[in-house]
């Protein structure tokens, strides 16, 4: 009996019953945190092309949590560095603390959308 292209491909079967079903399995995803989240969504609304590449080589997941690392990374360090350029210190956290929640959210709130420019609509 000549074999299936799933079989010459290495796929194997299993019975039940009276039928020979196919032993497939779902990759493991990768999580993929709110900035990989993003990318998703905007792959999928404004990249359809890349988007779907991406889903059907298997490679959408890796690209996902890769992006959402970057993305991490970049925000801790840009929340850092622009605190430490505008002098928002630990003494204005004690002495004035609503000060100090609005400056970094501030903060927060720019490096966010520093990292949807450059990384997540890029």
């Amino acid at each position: 009996m000549k074999k299936s292209l799933f079989e010459q491909m290495g796929g194997t079967y299993h019975q039940e019953g009276d039928y020979f079903l196919p032993n497939l399995a779902v990759p493991e995803s990768v999580p993929v945190g709110v900035w990989g989240q993003r990318r998703r969504r905007y792959l999928r609304e404004h990249r359809k092309a890349l988007y779907n590449a991406l889903l059907l080589s298997g490679k959408l997941d890796s690209h996902l949590a890769d992006i959402n690392q970057q993305a991490e990374d970049m925000f801790s360090q840009l929340v850092k560095q622009m605190a430490e350029q505008e002098g928002i210190t630990e003494q204005l956290k004690a002495k004035n603390q609503m000060e100090w929640v609005g400056q970094m959210n501030n903060i927060r709130n720019r490096v966010e959308e520093i990292i949807c420019n450059e990384l997540i609509f890029a």
